[in-house]
């Protein structure tokens, strides 16, 4: 299988991505949500808008984001890591669009924009992947430490 398939797979096997975003005052902060994608690969999630993450994205949208597959042996898994642009969306029909591919990722009826716009808790997120890396499994004869190579899933 070649890497980009290999990272389509991860993507649509793993439901939870880590999100790593920068506070005003530069601190790092991660978190892990449950995300779906669309046809090209740009990532949906829905968080409370008083999270740190999402007061991050606020005021710097820069996130990078990572998806591993943790569920084989150690030394064979593939992770893939996404350096994105994320939003808090406003538009009532791309939200529609984004909670359908959330909550069917969470075998679940989506809810409607209205209850991601003004007044309520939560918001629905979108990050647009700038650049995509994928880890190659560890060969420890041959090259103990792994690597990370650059690839483009759309």
């Amino acid at each position: 299988m070649n890497k980009i398939a290999i990272a389509k797979e991860v993507i649509s096997k793993v439901s939870y991505t880590t999100i790593a975003s920068i506070s005003a005052d530069a601190e790092p902060w991660n978190t892990p949500v449950l995300f779906a994608t669309d046809e090209q690969y740009n990532f949906f999630w829905t968080s409370a808008v008083e999270t740190q993450h999402s007061e991050n994205i606020r005021q710097n949208p820069k996130v990078f984001l990572v998806v591993y597959d943790t569920s084989v042996p150690e030394g064979f898994s593939h992770g893939v890591y996404i350096q994105a642009n994320a939003v808090e969306l406003g538009d009532s029909d791309e939200i529609q669009h984004a909670a359908e591919l959330v909550y069917a990722r969470k075998n679940k009826t989506p809810r409607t924009a209205d209850e991601f716009l003004e007044d309520a808790p939560r918001r629905m997120y979108k990050a647009v992947p700038e650049r995509v890396w994928i880890n190659m499994p560890v060969e420890p004869q041959t090259n103990p430490l792994g690597s990370r190579e650059e690839i483009t899933l759309v």
